[in-house]
């Protein structure tokens, strides 16, 4: 993984932060594991109202899942007052996502000053066995935040 400089000093904390604040994120049960310059790790444990009918993690799901971690990983590097909207991705399912957890491993490829790219793996986990799942490519657009949300940062 390339090198990457955050420019916020805080942008463990405002990660973790505006991860928080969306309710889609919070609905799916997801979890921030881990957060470095240009890299987050994001996992979801195993619900029956996320499996479709096969017993497999439903491919929404998934696709969701590889948004938020890509998302996040650029969010890491950008200033305080910017945020960013996915604006293409794409996505392989390589394997059926299974086990007790999925885990979204988000990593910056590139950062330019108004366009990120990332390369996200999702991996289906049970016990000690780690599956890829899926893998994706994302392109985020650098943006600033509305007044609104910079003064609901406290």
């Amino acid at each position: 993984m390339a090198s990457f400089e955050p420019q916020n000093p805080d942008y463990v904390a405002e990660v973790r932060r505006r991860f928080a604040q969306q309710p889609y994120n919070l609905s799916i049960g997801a979890e921030v594991s881990d957060v470095k310059p240009g890299r987050v790790e994001v996992i979801v444990p195993t619900r029956p109202d996320l499996l479709q009918h096969n017993g497999y993690f439903h491919g929404g799901l998934i696709a969701g899942l590889a948004d938020i971690a890509g998302g996040f990983a650029g969010w890491s590097l950008v200033e305080a007052d910017q945020g960013m909207l996915t604006i293409e991705y794409k996505l392989n399912i390589v394997a059926p996502g299974m086990g007790d957890q999925l885990r979204a491993v988000g990593e910056v490829v590139s950062r330019g000053r108004s366009i990120i790219v990332t390369r996200i793996d999702v991996f289906g986990m049970r016990n000690t066995e780690t599956v890829l799942c899926a893998t994706s490519l994302q392109t985020l657009k650098v943006m600033k935040l509305p007044p609104e949300l910079l003064t609901s940062a406290a």
